[in-house]
């Protein structure tokens, strides 16, 4: 019998993390580089392309995997890699992020300098507010250098992935560079929504084009790039250095890849690639996990991976788990079952809080407190809290975002014109519906 994560995914699971930990044995300077670094998570952005997803929220807030919100993937990281030190600067609609991070990711303790400090935009070095990735960390300076650390860690906020920053911390310093950028492969077509980078045989960056359209070949792979994660780690006294001379550029538009990265290239500054195989958790046949869930196509993709019998990415790892906010929910409920096909769950997720009455939920992912009635059938779809579902509805390839009531009857996914008069369509015919398409009033923008 198939198992929802099949054996030989957890066990090589168990494996990779045992074999960065012996590493990190192996490594026996890793520990005071991780107590001298501080983490500097980025989480201000809006990200466009997941439309009305980020309407009322900020991107590392919308919720992922059932339970999780996105920026609890770079959370969990630095706290499984052993960082304690933590910002967190935000920006745009920022209030249910806020709420995650004080009520989820409250347990350190700041008597021994454990702390995750929410660092919104206060227009502490100049007016306005963060101009940019850089400007995010210049106008935090005066807060970075009160906690005296040796090095920075930079992260975006907004990506997927299982990683040991102290693995990367050891090699940076391994290096002997001031600044080491984050990287991995990936299909070229794919390559040009990023910055690609090109190296040498040491792995020292010869070059950096941000979102090209042309995006340079990998040596003896002209099909795949070499792109970077936006993760970044600094020796903290370069960074201070870097991030003033950028903030006196009036050409400057204050953004890593776009300014810091290329004006170092262009001094001859030679920063340090670090390959993410090197660091990372979750492995699957020989390639890195690591997904930019910017598009809502992608988000779609990335969820409905986890329904599968062996989702690419491990969520079960006891060793590297993914830390949220825990709900105070009772468990899943499944009442009015039949023996026809209408009151069945196939390869599903299915959160806690949840009530299915006598609905089929097929290849489906529904985040805590969802509600379906009698003779619903949700195929392919993804949804989020508090989604309510009456008796008789069809949804196919469909994201229902949270708060949504859909009542009895209802249909989408199943006529493409009549769902693109209503809703946010896809290329790929994902359909979105957020409270606002059904003219529902939304008091809680979570």
């Amino acid at each position: 019998m198939a198992m929802a994560e099949a054996p030989s995914t957890s066990d090589s699971a168990r494996l990779r993390v045992a074999a960065l930990i012996a590493e990190r044995h192996r490594r026996p300077s890793i520990a005071p580089v991780i107590r001298d670094t501080y983490a500097m998570v980025l989480a201000g952005g809006r990200g466009t392309r997941l439309r009305q997803l980020t309407d009322w929220r900020a991107k590392p807030a919308v919720p992922f995997g059932g339970k999780h919100r996105i920026i609890d993937f770079a959370l969990s990281n630095c706290i499984n890699s052993g960082l304690r030190r933590i910002g967190v600067a935000t920006q745009y609609k920022a209030h249910s992020l806020i709420r995650h991070l004080q009520h989820g990711w409250n347990f350190l303790d700041d008597r021994v300098q454990e702390f995750i400090d929410v660092l919104p935009a206060q227009q502490r070095m100049r007016q306005g507010w963060y101009a940019g990735t850089a400007d995010a960390l210049y106008q935090n300076l005066d807060i970075l250098r009160m906690h005296e650390p040796r090095f920075v860690l930079v992260l975006a906020g907004d990506h997927i992935y299982k990683m040991d920053y102290g693995l990367m911390l050891a090699e940076h310093i391994d290096s002997g560079a001031d600044v080491s950028i984050a990287c991995t492969e990936m299909p070229r077509e794919t390559a040009t929504a990023f910055g690609v980078l090109q190296v040498d045989d040491q792995d020292a960056i010869c070059s950096f084009v941000e979102k090209p359209p042309d995006p340079a070949p990998l040596p003896g792979d002209p099909g795949r790039a070499l792109i970077s994660m936006g993760i970044y780690v600094f020796s903290a006294e370069a960074l201070y250095a870097l991030l003033r001379t950028d903030a006196r550029r009036p050409d400057s538009s204050h953004d890593f890849a776009r300014d810091l990265v290329p004006a170092l290239l262009h001094d001859g500054v030679r920063p340090h690639a670090h390959r993410f195989i090197n660091s990372c958790v979750n492995v699957v046949d020989g390639q890195p996990y690591w997904r930019d869930v910017g598009t809502v196509d992608a988000y779609w993709e990335a969820n409905m991976d986890l329904t599968r019998v062996r989702p690419e990415l491990n969520m079960y790892d006891p060793q590297w788990p993914i830390r949220t906010l825990e709900e105070h929910l009772p468990p899943a409920k499944f009442i009015f079952g039949s023996p026809d096909p209408r009151g069945q769950t196939l390869e599903s997720l299915v959160s806690s809080g949840c009530i299915i009455s006598g609905a089929a939920i097929i290849r489906s992912l529904l985040f805590t407190d969802v509600v379906i009635e009698r003779n619903s059938v949700i195929e392919d779809s993804i949804l989020l809290p508090n989604v309510r579902i009456g008796s008789n509805v069809r949804l196919q390839r469909t994201i229902v975002d949270r708060r949504c009531t859909l009542p009895d009857g209802f249909t989408a996914g199943v006529d493409r014109v009549a769902d693109a008069a209503r809703f946010h369509v896809t290329p790929h015919g994902t359909v979105l519906i957020t409270p606002e398409m059904l003219g529902q009033q939304l008091h809680d923008y979570s």
